[in-house]
């Protein structure tokens, strides 16, 4: 029987030891890891397994995790190699890198050594092979082990394999607007800028959300960016082909070069884009109409104006039927679709919102409030944080950036005092 006092001896004898009975935290690197270093030859790539396909010198897996504390950090990695495989590796943490040797066939666990953590927040770890004998890769490495001071508090990091996906694309963030009126709204319009730099591939900026559907713009790859807008179809599904005939989005028109069709995934309804090459540091309007038809359907439409044209350009006009509403819900957010791409920051300003009434009154909108999606909430992952800065709100994502912005924070900016000179007879 173990008294208290023994215990006590024991504690003692493992705090002078520098030992803790922390339980040591193991990092998947499926939720958590990015190749942010790509080699032009490299097959190098993060799966559901870890890092695998691990062939170039040239490749850096970086895993990130968040800490509460600073204090010491004992890291290891569970590796294996081919058959009879034997690789050096290279992990560096703020600065400081430690070598070590895999060989082994099976997963097993591989001792890195203790670093030195010397403010909370996130932290990253980098991966670089540095030679390999006996086969074609470096192996594989499924997890990062963590224990130690650092480590014995709250650590965020992705945990939940329900969660990888979403997680490697990042935290989604977003404004809620607060609506001037209770009267009906059938016009909404809002001005967007993007940083220099901000611009990353995989980037959502949506400028006007509504309650049943999002108009904005997107970086879909080195050579192509789009304007999107997209409404949602009444009846509640991921898969387009299950919508009903009478509940499916119908295309009333198209602007030039616009391109339409369906979409799912996330809900399921009505997709239109243009191809327009966009550019970061310049600013661009956009216009989003919802009148009811008076025959049990809302008519939604969007147009886009762009400094480079001077003209506002229609993207399309779609019928929602088994609706008979005017615009609500108005909102704006800033996502990743790109996993690869998950770990790099992104940014977005807001600014001259207005709602136009159906009786023609323009009335400014001046206060937002900050939301977040489910994998924030769950805590698997929070470089996310939205903000005002005199006329502007402003929404960034990625990075693994420390600032925390408490969820349901209500952001106010300068009352915006021109109302947009439009002349709606003139629109596409």
């Amino acid at each position: 029987m173990i008294t208290k006092l023994t215990q006590l001896i024991i504690s003692g004898c493992l705090l002078h030891a520098g030992l803790t009975s922390a339980q040591t935290l193991e990092i998947p690197l499926a939720g958590n890891a990015f190749i942010t270093q790509k080699a032009p030859d490299a097959t190098t790539t993060i799966s559901r397994e870890g890092l695998t396909k691990w062939n170039s010198t040239g490749s850096i897996a970086s895993t990130y995790l968040r800490v509460d504390r600073p204090g010491q950090l004992k890291l290891g990695i569970k590796a294996k190699t081919g058959a009879s495989g034997n690789s050096n590796l290279k992990v560096s943490l703020n600065g400081v890198s430690k070598n070590v040797t895999v060989n082994s066939s099976g997963f097993s666990d591989y001792s890195v050594g203790t670093f030195n953590i010397n403010n909370p927040g996130y932290i990253k770890v980098d991966i670089q092979g540095i030679t390999k004998k006996n086969s074609n890769t470096f192996g594989e490495i499924s997890h990062i082990t963590a224990t130690g001071d650092a480590v014995s508090g709250k650590t965020i990091f992705s945990n939940d394999p329900a969660y990888y996906y979403w997680s490697r694309r990042g935290p989604s963030c977003h404004l809620g607007y607060t609506l001037p009126t209770t009267e009906d709204i059938n016009y909404f319009y809002n001005e967007v800028t993007i940083p220099k730099g901000e611009d990353k591939i995989g980037s959502y900026f949506m400028a006007n959300g509504f309650g049943e559907g999002y108009f904005g713009m997107q970086v879909n790859s080195e050579t192509e960016r789009r304007i999107l807008f997209s409404v949602w179809s009444p009846f509640k599904t991921d898969n387009p082909k299950e919508i009903p005939d009478d509940h499916k989005i119908t295309l009333n028109k198209v602007g030039q070069q616009v391109k339409t069709g369906e979409f799912g995934n996330e809900g399921s309804g009505g997709q239109s884009y243009m191809k327009y090459n966009w550019n970061a540091g310049k600013t661009y309007k956009f216009l989003l109409k919802g009148q009811p038809d008076s025959k049990g359907n809302t008519d939604y439409t969007a147009w886009f104006f762009a400094p480079e044209s001077k003209e506002w350009k229609l993207v399309a006009s779609w019928k929602r039927p088994q609706t008979n509403t005017y615009l609500k819900g108005f909102y704006s957010f800033v996502e990743n679709f790109n996993p690869e791409n998950g770990y790099m920051h992104r940014k977005a300003e807001f600014k001259n919102q207005w709602v136009r009434t159906a009786s023609g009154k323009w009335l400014p909108v001046s206060s937002a409030k900050f939301t977040v999606d489910a994998t924030y909430k769950a805590q698997q992952r929070i470089d996310a944080m939205g903000g005002a800065n005199g006329k502007s709100f402003f929404l960034a994502n990625g990075g693994f950036f420390n600032t925390i912005i408490t969820p349901g924070t209500l952001f106010s900016v300068q009352t915006p005092k021109q109302a947009p000179a439009i002349d709606f007879e003139k629109l596409p």
